[in-house]
């Protein structure tokens, strides 16, 4: 959010202190940052569950192509190792699912609703912005006719300043002091709003990855029956690389 304030003629008379108005100015500029730190917070964290979500059905998606392999119709084996990676990567994206929309609701949707309340704020702080505004204004009237001579009409109009200034004045103080009062408050406020989310957002993580180590130990369980290393795999590997390139077809020329 952003405040520019009005450009206009300054009363001699010092309306607001300095000490005031900065108050207001640091209270205000710690909100701002709150108010960009959530937005930026709110789009990472949407990002986030879309990539975990896009990540978990790609691995469906792998595994059932791997699955539909002709391979699998010629080797058992192949078949059920296959079969038993494409039944974890579904557990996977189920669990995925459950903790995309456990985020969404603890989350993402308390984030949202936290960003909901700076307009409002805005408002206030542009109502507080036309008040001073106004409170000036008036000021500087009621000072040009206290400087005139003293004759009746000068005096009366001094008078009808004077009373038109009061009201704004008090709008203006009561306002402010609102603010003053309630920015500090509202910024406070953000440990016991956001220290339930986290929290969630921690359980919710710890859930998954202990699901996630279930099913991948269970899977290597199942596909992993010769126990190599993965250093015995790689050599395994490159030796029938190596015999697929001695093959006249694939020689080079």
């Amino acid at each position: 959010m952003s405040w520019i304030p009005f450009k206009i003629g300054q009363p001699k008379k010092q309306i607001v202190s300095k000490t005031v108005e900065r108050d207001f100015e640091r209270e205000y500029d710690k909100l701002q940052k709150l108010e960009d730190q959530t937005k930026k917070l709110h789009k990472d964290m949407k990002k986030s569950t879309e990539a975990d979500l896009a990540m978990s059905k790609a691995a469906v998606k792998i595994s059932a192509d791997l699955l539909s392999n002709p391979l699998c119709e010629q080797d058992q084996a192949f078949l059920e190792s296959m079969t038993a990676l494409d039944t974890a990567m579904k557990r996977m994206d189920s669990f995925n699912q459950e903790k995309v929309n456990q985020i969404q609701k603890t989350v993402i949707d308390p984030l949202k609703k936290y960003s909901g309340v700076f307009p409002s704020l805005n408002m206030a702080v542009k109502r507080r912005e036309q008040a001073l505004q106004d409170y000036k204004r008036l000021q500087s009237k009621v000072e040009k006719y206290e400087e005139k001579e003293k004759t009746g009409p000068v005096m009366v109009k001094l008078h009808q300043a004077r009373e038109e200034l009061r009201p704004v004045r008090e709008d203006f103080e009561a306002k402010n002091k609102q603010l003053l009062d309630e920015m500090p408050k509202f910024y406070h406020s953000r440990i016991d709003y956001f220290q339930p989310s986290f929290e969630a957002l921690i359980r919710a993580q710890v859930v998954y990855f202990t699901e996630m180590y279930k099913i991948f130990s269970e899977l290597t369980d199942q596909i992993d029956q010769a126990g190599l290393t993965d250093e015995q795999r790689e050599r395994e590997t490159e030796a029938k690389l190596s015999e697929l390139r001695a093959l006249s077809i694939v020689a080079d020329d």
